[in-house]
């Protein structure tokens, strides 16, 4: 897969998409992600990207023209069709959901807006969809762009070590996680419960469902009302409950 972000601050994105995980898996071919200034495609010697907007108001608007170029060049870069994505307040709400779909895609194009916004041309001439991590605003869409391109790209398969590493994660199937624990057995008085250290690997999973059905229950409730609870889960559920009662 490869994701191209069209942004005014590259160098800030590939501080991120360039190490660690992200970083590794481009080095091993599994993924490829390029950030790209939107000012080297501007068309007058200040390097200009911003005017003020039609109709008077605050701030300044990204114009169309700049980021157009940039996206027409970047769109030049590989094969395949491209989709393309705009970070915005006004966007639908990301989700787990969401960056499987989008992992689907063979090329990503992930559009940071600055100032306030971009001219609403652009958007009709080239975005496919517009996408918000939630109700509230930043100074621009380089944060929501890293954390879409980060939950999209750990999905592909070989940039984590195995599929279950997301797969058992908190929202993947509709639940939260189930709780986890490491090394020593006690720290402050706290143990590691006993079934995870019993060996017993059909127990061991039905606790991680039943806690994970659990907290979901408490955190989410929303989320867990949205749930179709088959027998297993019932019991796994139940068992938790039960456990927790006695312990009181």
């Amino acid at each position: 897969m490869r994701i191209d972000i069209l942004t005014l601050f590259p160098d800030t994105m590939r501080t991120m998409t360039d190490e660690s995980i992200l970083g590794r898996a481009q080095d091993r071919g599994y993924i490829v992600i390029k950030s790209h200034n939107i000012r080297d495609y501007t068309k007058n010697k200040q390097m200009q990207v911003d005017d003020y907007p039609y109709g008077g108001g605050t701030g300044m608007i990204m114009q169309a023209d700049p980021i157009y170029n940039c996206w027409e060049a970047v769109r030049g870069m590989a094969s395949g069709e491209m989709h393309t994505v705009y970070m915005t307040p006004q966007g639908k709400p990301f989700s787990q959901a969401m960056a499987r779909r989008l992992a689907g895609y063979s090329r990503l194009c992930i559009v940071c807006g600055h100032y306030e916004g971009i001219d609403e041309r652009f958007i009709d001439e080239c975005v496919d969809e517009e996408i918000s991590l939630g109700d509230f605003v930043l100074t621009g869409g380089e944060i929501p762009a890293l954390a879409v391109c980060d939950a999209v790209a750990r999905l592909i398969p070989g940039v984590l070590a195995s599929e279950e590493s997301f797969t058992g994660e908190s929202h993947w199937d509709g639940v939260l996680e189930y709780p986890q624990y490491s090394r020593p057995e006690e720290w402050h008085g706290r143990r590691v419960p006993e079934v995870l250290l019993s060996g017993h690997h059909k127990n061991i999973a039905e606790w991680r469902r039943g806690q994970a059905l659990m907290r979901t229950k408490r955190k989410r409730p929303d989320m867990f009302e949205r749930l179709t609870l088959d027998k297993k889960d019932i019991k796994a559920l139940e068992k938790v409950e039960n456990e927790e009662k006695g312990s009181e």
